[in-house]
């Protein structure tokens, strides 16, 4: 949810921060049109001048207060857009949420991502939709084809897997990195 990128300045990572007196972090996947901040060409265009894992813009509202970020570069605001993670073409937008600037608030996002979304979140929406489809008897979606392929050895050569072990598929996925590594500590490349 949003921090103080938000219609009244004040999303649930603010109100959750105060309540339970936790830094907290505005992370959202979508832009809060709030303050004059729209999802036109030009914010288009500044999203698609984002080319690494970190890089960003700041969100600035027509009152000129900085809302947000899409994450990078440092900026004294309140939030960001950010690219979380080298092969995603979405930013995520990332604003002050309590007892937190934007700058710890962008690099926390950033170091919390394997994939798009950081992984806190990603994990406890994993959990709530297994939790749900187990409490109403729903059948398990079919596994995605990435899942059940074997992962891009290593640039060592080394499976990550000792000799006659097996591993499930969601498992192995779970294990390896988005390159197809099992660990960055593990596979160090130059």
């Amino acid at each position: 949810g949003n921090g103080v990128l938000h219609h009244r300045g004040f999303g649930v990572a603010c109100h959750l921060g105060v309540l339970t007196d936790l830094p907290c972090v505005g992370v959202a996947k979508k832009l809060l049109q709030v303050d004059g901040l729209e999802n036109n060409a030009l914010h288009k265009e500044k999203i698609r001048l984002l080319q690494t894992r970190g890089d960003s813009f700041p969100l600035l509202g027509d009152s000129g207060t900085v809302l947000g970020m899409v994450s990078g570069q440092p900026s004294p605001s309140l939030s960001q857009a950010l690219r979380s993670h080298d092969r995603s073409t979405r930013p995520l937008y990332v604003s002050v949420g309590h007892r937190m600037s934007l700058e710890a608030a962008v690099r926390l996002t950033c170091c919390c991502c394997r994939f798009r979304i950081p992984e806190p979140v990603r994990q406890a929406d994993i959990c709530s939709r297994e939790h749900i489809r187990k409490s109403l008897g729903l059948p398990r979606p079919p596994t995605p084809r990435s899942l059940t392929q074997r992962p891009v050895a290593c640039p060592r050569g080394d499976s990550g897997e000792s000799s006659g072990e097996a591993r499930s598929p969601q498992r192995q996925a779970d294990r390896t990195t988005p390159g197809g590594c099992h660990s960055t500590a593990q596979c160090q490349v130059g």
